[in-house]
C-alpha cells in the first residue's frame, strides 16, 4: 500500500473532488485509493468514479481522518488529496491541522485543491520510471498516433523514456544494455523502474528474454499480428486497456526458458512450426493479419516431410519419426501445435512438449484437428499420432537436420537444448477471474 492515495473532502467540497477525479480518472486509476466511508460511498454511487479502486476507512464522525494520519505515519501513503472547506470551524473533520502535521512528519505531499492535486500526481510520476521499447513498424496502426496515445495515458503516473527499435537494432540487445545501466544504480532505485515492450511478439519476446531473471517488472502493450504472449496472459490488445493494466500494478510471475543459450519466452518449433512461420512473411502478415499463419500452415502441410528425431527429456531418450515438435513455455489457445495438453501453463516450472508423428497428410490433418479440439475444451489430446510431455530440460536431435523457430525467429541448430527458468518473469497482467 506504499503507493496509496488518500482522498478526503469536507461535505461542501465533495462535488469539487468528484469533478477533479472525473478529469483525472486515468491518472488515478492505477493507485490504490483510500477514502472515508461516506466519501467512498459517494465515489461508488457516481457513474464517473464507480470504477475507481477505493478502499473505505472509518467515517469522519468515527475518526476517519485520524485513521488517515495513522496510515501516513506508518508509511502507507504516497499523497493526500484533501478538498477542505476553508470556512469550516477549526477542528471540524477532516481536521486540516491534523493532516498537515501528519504529512509533515511522514514527508508526504498534501494537496488542498485541484491545482495542487494535479501537481502532486505529476510529482509522483517522477518517482516511478518506465522505459518503453517501442517498435514503430509493428502492427497496422499509425505509429506516431499510437505512441502519443500511450504516452498520454502513462505519463501522468510514470516518467516515460521512449527507446525506438529499428531495422538495424535488436530490441533484446537494446534492453540488455538498459538492464545493465539500471542494475548499476544504487540499491533500492531499481524497485521503482519498469520496462515496457510495445510491438509484436518478436519485440515482446526479445525484451522479455532480456528482462528475465532481473526482477524488473515487464509491461506489455501489444501492437503485432498474433500478440500471442498478451493473449496467453489475458493482457488486453486494446492500447488504452493495455496501458491501464500496467498502471493497475497487478503482476503475474511466469516462467521463461532458454534454447541453446538463447532466451525463449513463448515457444519453439522444429519441422512444421518452423516452416509455417518461415512462410508467413511480414508482407503476408501486413496484407492478411492473423490469416497469414492459416495460409502459411496450409502450404506447409502440403510440403512437410517427416524426419527422425532423438528426444532426451530429463535424462530419458526416445527415438521416433516426427513431422512437428513444439516446445512451449507460454502460448495461447491459438498456438494450436502447442496444445497437446489442452493448455500451456505459464507458471508451473515446466515446458510443454507436443510431438506430432503422422505418416500421411490425412493423419496430419486429423492430428491438427485433435490439437484444435484440445485447445477449445482445454483437455489433453488422446490422438495416437501425438505424444505430449512436460519437462524442465529437453534436448532434440534430428536427421536430417531441421530448421528451428524460437519466438518467431528462424535459426539453424542441431541438436537443440531447452531449459525452463521457473518464475523468471514478473509481468503486469489483469487479475484472474474469481
Amino acid at each position: 500500500m506504499a503507493h496509496s492515495l488518500v482522498l478526503l473532502a469536507s461535505p461542501s467540497r465533495e462535488a469539487a473532488l468528484l469533478d477533479w477525479l472525473d478529469r483525472q480518472a486515468l491518472a488515478v486509476s492505477g493507485f490504490p485509493l483510500l477514502a472515508t466511508a461516506e466519501l467512498a460511498g459517494r465515489l461508488r454511487s457516481d457513474p464517473r468514479t464507480a470504477q475507481l479502486p477505493v478502499m473505505a476507512l472509518e467515517a469522519l464522525a468515527e475518526g476517519g481522518d485520524i485513521q488517515v494520519a495513522a496510515r501516513l505515519l506508518a508509511g502507507e501513503v504516497a499523497a493526500v488529496i484533501a478538498f477542505l472547506d476553508p470556512e469550516a470551524p477549526p477542528g471540524s473533520p477532516p481536521d486540516g491541522r491534523l493532516l498537515i502535521r501528519a504529512c509533515d512528519l511522514a514527508a508526504v505531499p498534501l494537496a488542498l485543491n485541484a491545482a495542487t492535486a494535479e501537481l502532486a500526481l505529476r510529482g509522483l510520476a517522477h518517482g516511478r520510471s518506465a522505459y518503453l521499447l517501442f517498435n514503430p513498424v509493428a502492427g497496422q496502426g499509425e505509429a506516431n498516433a499510437d505512441l502519443a496515445l500511450i504516452r498520454s495515458i502513462l505519463e501522468p503516473q510514470l516518467l516515460v523514456t521512449v527507446l525506438l527499435t529499428g531495422p538495424g537494432t535488436d530490441p533484446g540487445d537494446q534492453c540488455r544494455e538498459l538492464v545493465e545501466l539500471l542494475q548499476a544504480r544504487p540499491a533500492g532505485e531499481v524497485g521503482n523502474v519498469m520496462i515496457v515492450a510495445c510491438g509484436g511478439d518478436g519485440t515482446v519476446s526479445a525484451v522479455a528474454g532480456a528482462v528475465a531473471g532481473t526482477g524488473i517488472p515487464l509491461g506489455v502493450i501489444p501492437r503485432g499480428t498474433a500478440n500471442a504472449f498478451a493473449a496467453a496472459l489475458d493482457i488486453p490488445t486494446d492500447l488504452v486497456a493495455a496501458c491501464q493494466t500496467i498502471l493497475a500494478g497487478h503482476t503475474h510471475v511466469v516462467d521463461a526458458a532458454r534454447c541453446n543459450g538463447l532466451p525463449m519466452t513463448l515457444l519453439a518449433g522444429v519441422g512444421f512450426e518452423a516452416g509455417m512461420v518461415d512462410r508467413a512473411t511480414r508482407e503476408l502478415k501486413t496484407m492478411l493479419g492473423p490469416l497469414a499463419y492459416v495460409l502459411a500452415g496450409a502450404q506447409q502441410l502440403v510440403s512437410q516431410q517427416p524426419f527422425q528425431a532423438r528426444v532426451e527429456i530429463d535424462g530419458t531418450v526416445t527415438e521416433m519419426q516426427a513431422a512437428a515438435i513444439t516446445v512451449a513455455n507460454v502460448a495461447p489457445a491459438t498456438s494450436v501445435l502447442a496444445q497437446g495438453f489442452g493448455r500451456v501453463i505459464p507458471d508451473d516450472g515446466l515446458l510443454e512438449v507436443t510431438i506430432a508423428s503422422p505418416s500421411t497428410r490425412l493423419q496430419g490433418l486429423n492430428a491438427l484437428a485433435s490439437l484444435l479440439t484440445s485447445a477449445v475444451v482445454q483437455s489433453p489430446s488422446n490422438h495416437p499420432d501425438l505424444l505430449c510431455l512436460r519437462a524442465s530440460h529437453i534436448t532434440i536431435t534430428t536427421d536430417p537436420p531441421q530448421r528451428l523457430v524460437i519466438d518467431g525467429e528462424m535459426l539453424e541448430a542441431d541438436p537443440v537444448t531447452f531449459t525452463c527458468l521457473p518464475g523468471a518473469l514478473t509481468v503486469f497482467a489483469p487479475l484472474p477471474p474469481p
